[in-house]
């Protein structure tokens, strides 16, 4: 199994960004797929998962967007409106949980390297 994270970078506040897992060795749309998120010196926290409904964290709800295209075994994390304090490693995992909001990191099997968001102000 493996997850693939891209399209971190560098941007200021105020603007968007789209992050993409690729996932090889399982088949997405069978998991819970989940992007979470980490801060220097901060605990991994959970940004948004998607199975057949989409969860959000507080913090990010109606700024992200979680998606998923199932042709390409691909989901996607579109971030707007991004804010200095949404700056973290971001990673996508994937989770055999079903049916409920995954938040918890200890019930995600499957962890792809994380991708590089940091916004200036």
């Amino acid at each position: 199994v493996q997850l693939q994270a891209s399209g971190g970078g560098l941007v200021q506040a105020g603007d968007s960004l789209r992050l993409s897992c690729a996932a090889s060795g399982l088949t997405a749309s069978s998991y819970s797929m989940g992007w979470f998120r980490q801060a220097p010196g901060k605990e991994r926290e959970f940004v948004a998962s998607i199975e057949w409904r989409t969860y959000y964290a507080d913090s990010v709800k109606g700024r992200f967007t979680i998606s998923r295209d199932n042709a390409k075994n691909t989901v996607y994390l579109q971030m707007n409106s991004l804010k200095p304090e949404d700056t973290a490693v971001y990673y996508c995992a994937a989770s055999p949980k079903w049916g409920t909001k995954v938040t918890d990191k200890h019930e995600y099997d499957n962890w792809g390297q994380g991708t590089q968001v940091t916004v200036s102000s």
